[in-house]
């Protein structure tokens, strides 16, 4: 034999498998590291290859680390590849190796290992061993009956210790620490001791099997002769109670059938059950189980509605009252219900309300079911990764109950409730099922007819209903989900907006919790408005609401302590309340600077700003980026120097100055993480301000994907990213000449204290980035601009 000293083998690793030495055992391979590993091995002329257990059998790309150190050479004898793509191999162990060297492959894995040589004896304690352990396996081979009796020709023919080791141990139940402990004694009489432990623990654990055997054997022949009793017992029981007349539990089953009004297969699923429970001992747990189905057919809404209201002037006050702002969405849900009065049958569109937290996308589905007159029901769908939580649980299950639908309707009391689906994109893919799979059904207006709950296993009628979705990203929702719901963006609120809800919701709302009256507690304009600032940095009004409601707290601890017996909140006492301001605006720079440009961001919460810091020093050409930036955004950044590099005569920068110049870009907060092509002009605008030492003007921002041809394309967000330009003292904002469009969603108050400039290449940000700041009348006109711009370019534009 070849010293294998001297050679390096591929290796597998074993899940839940140790190989013997001289021991033929079939494998089935599915990694494909491994299959590569067994195609190597059949190239060489030897077919050998290394065969290693691993310590965690979950572990999918296993290092030397998670290997045992001590494995078996084999070679392949044969390889069949399967139609699911595995491989099935056989394999004859030849010796026990030592792992000495691991090195993982780009294809497999290859390792250098040493030959273990078998310490034999043959003294008098080794035969009697020998003889003992063949004894204790003949024992165990006739007390389990799982193991072929011809196996004990094979075994009793040995006088080899090690050998006779090995093959008892592939036929014992030992788990893979055991079984790599025997693998790992070199001494064959040490492991055929070891051995014979472990035999005489299997054996007394399969005479103990047969013990238990038997006595459920008994156990069985005694409960036949219990129910033979119970039946007779039940018998006499039915005859008592026919004779008294009373209405017994069976025929209130029966009443509340009749009265549920179920369609005719529910119908006959529970006067089959009742049959059933009719038949029963009332104290067994198949009685309960019965009563707890019926229970809940009977309680289902099957034939009990609410009667739409559609007074669209109705619904146009509720949704008044209860939102402020949000006027596109209102008037998309007018022309929903416009459409289901006319139409008088149930509308097949499933809405999705999208937008940040905190915007009123709950609130906005109660005030659809308050203007409908229709019961409203809320399911969170956060977190949910069992299929069984929307359709059910069979009733084979112990706990088993309905999916949150039917549980959702059981609630509301009628068949046609409002039923929100909160945060859908929230819900995971599990081993348990794919709860966005179950989804389509339900929303499926050609399906949900008939949908059967596993528990119910009856079909209810979902028609009726009306689903509302929200979320906050759609980017997690699996297509065919998102192809069933029409999508509704609601965007964050603007200062203005937020001002007004606090003073028309949140305030009287927020007295009425805490028991105070309006003339205990009065918030000033200004003091709103410094809250909403200096307290606050989101898309909706939650902190807001949060906020006041700590004002509330701390004015009623003043009263009652008669303190006080009236407070007004001003911009002067708000810090008393709240403590120190937790949003400070940036304070402008004093002047322009280079290499720092302001750019805009959209994120899940709302708009915000980035600085893009550039700094150059001599170096050669190293471009580096830092602030945990995204592949998407690392890419902006180097189509935005590629297209300096190539118009650098054009932008008055020498040829060369990647040679002589390190160029590092950084975008500061490093721990927040950044993606996005929708700064790539603030990147491009940096660049060319830090090498050229053209200072850049600091109340301008902008956001727009570059090309390497230096054109502007359009990006999402404008109006949340304009927002947080607002927020952040931003005069002047550059945007995609395509996203014009997008204007007539900011609202007029917005425009008025910005100035909007649109952009369709580099130069003109280039133009506008280092020129002075404008007058007044300049940004009048420059608005003026943007609007009639927006008539031109409406049909040029990107989606």
């Amino acid at each position: 034999m070849v010293d294998i000293n001297e050679q390096t083998f591929p290796l597998i690793p074993l899940r839940d498998v140790v190989v013997f030495p001289q021991m033929v055992t079939p494998l089935f391979v599915s990694r494909q590291k491994s299959i590569a590993g067994l195609e190597q091995a059949l190239m060489r002329d030897d077919r050998l290859i290394v065969l290693v257990a691993q310590k965690d059998p979950e572990c999918e790309e296993p290092q030397e680390k998670d290997l045992y150190t001590v494995g078996t050479l084999a070679e392949v004898m044969q390889m069949l590849k399967l139609p699911d793509g595995t491989v099935k191999v056989l394999v004859e162990g030849s010796c026990r190796v030592q792992l000495n060297k691991l090195t993982v492959g780009e294809t497999n894995l290859e390792a250098k290992v040493s030959e273990q040589k078998e310490i034999d004896s043959e003294d008098q304690l080794t035969k009697t061993l020998i003889r003992v352990s063949v004894n204790k396996f003949e024992q165990y081979v006739k007390a389990t009956k799982k193991i072929n009796p011809e196996s004990l020709l094979a075994v009793s023919g040995i006088g080899q210790p090690g050998r006779l080791a090995d093959i008892i141990a592939t036929y014992l139940s030992l788990d893979v620490a055991e079984r790599q402990k025997c693998l790992e004694m070199v001494d064959a009489t040490e492991r055929l001791e070891y051995i014979s432990q472990l035999l005489s623990r299997e054996l007394e654990l399969a005479q103990l099997e047969q013990q238990i055997h038997d006595r459920v054997r008994f156990n069985l022949e005694k409960t036949q002769r219990e129910y033979f009793l119970r039946e007779k017992l039940k018998i006499i029981q039915d005859e008592l109670s026919n004779e008294g007349g009373e209405l017994n539990e069976i025929a209130e089953y029966k009443q509340k059938i009749a009265g549920a009004q179920m369609p005719a297969q529910a119908e006959e699923k529970a006067i089959k059950e009742l049959g059933r429970l009719e038949k029963m001992m009332p104290q067994t747990a198949e009685a309960s189980v019965i009563r707890t189905y019926l229970d809940t057919l009977v309680s289902l809404p099957w034939s009990k509605s609410s009667a739409d209201v559609l007074d669209l002037k109705r619904a146009e006050k509720i949704l008044d009252e209860d939102h402020s702002g949000l006027e596109k969405v209102k008037e998309r849900i007018l022309e929903y219900l416009a459409v289901r009065k006319l139409s008088n049958k149930p509308q097949s569109t499933i809405l999705c309300l999208v937008g940040p937290p905190g915007v009123g996308k709950t609130s906005l589905v109660k005030s659809i079911a308050r203007a409908m007159n229709r019961e409203f029901s809320r399911i969170s769908l956060g977190g949910i990764s069992d299929e069984a939580e929307i359709r059910g649980h069979r009733r084979t299950y112990i706990g088993a109950m309905p999916g949150r639908i039917l549980q959702a309707i059981k609630h509301a009391d009628t068949k046609n409730p409002v039923i929100l689906l909160d945060e859908i994109e929230k819900m995971t893919r599990s081993y348990m099922g794919d709860p966005t799979a179950a989804m389509l059904e339900v929303l499926d207006p050609d399906q949900n007819d008939t949908f059967t709950d596993h528990y119910l296993d009856a079909p209810f009628s979902l028609r009726e209903v009306i689903f509302v979705a929200t979320a906050n990203a759609l980017d997690y929702v699996p297509r065919p989900l998102l192809d069933r719901l029409e999508v509704i963006r609601l965007s964050g609120y603007t200062e203005e907006e937020k001002v007004q809800i606090a003073e028309q919701h949140i305030i009287p709302k927020t007295l009425e919790k805490h028991g105070l009256a309006s003339k205990q507690l009065k918030f000033a304009n200004t003091a709103i408005r410094k809250i909403v600032q200096e307290y606050t940095r989101e898309a909706g009004v939650r902190n807001l609401e949060r906020a006041i409601a700590t004002i509330c707290r701390k004015v009623a601890t003043e009263i009652v302590k008669r303190k006080e017996s009236s407070v007004r909140i001003i911009p002067q006492n708000v810090n008393k309340y709240l403590g120190a301001a937790k949003i400070l605006r940036d304070k402008e720079t004093p002047g322009p600077q280079v290499g720092i440009v302001n750019g805009l961001a959209w994120t899940e919460t709302g708009g915000e700003t980035l600085s893009i810091e550039v700094n150059t020093m001599p170096g050669k050409g190293k471009l580096q980026l830092t602030g945990q930036l995204g592949d998407v955004m690392k890419e902006s950044a180097q189509a935005a120097f590629s297209y300096i590099r190539s118009h650098a005569d054009r932008l008055g920068i020498d040829d060369n100055f990647q040679d002589n110049l390190d160029i590092h870009i950084h975008i500061p907060e490093g721990a927040i993480p950044k993606d996005g092509p929708s700064a790539g002009i603030a990147i491009a605008l940096a660049l060319i301000s830090a090498i050229t030492k053209q200072p850049v003007r600091a109340s301008l921002a902008m956001t727009g994907e570059i090309t390497l041809r230096g054109r502007v394309l359009a990006i999402g967000g404008l109006k949340e990213k304009v927002l947080a330009a607002v927020r952040q003292g931003i005069k002047t904002v550059l945007f995609p000449a395509s996203n014009t469009k997008d204007l007539e969603d900011i609202p007029d108050y917005v425009t008025d204290k910005i100035e909007l400039i649109p952009v369709s290449h580099l130069d003109e940000v280039l133009s506008v980035a280092f020129r002075k700041s404008n007058t007044k009348s300049k940004k009048a006109k420059s608005r003026a601009n943007v609007r009639s711009s927006s008539r031109r370019l409406a049909s040029n534009s990107l989606l």
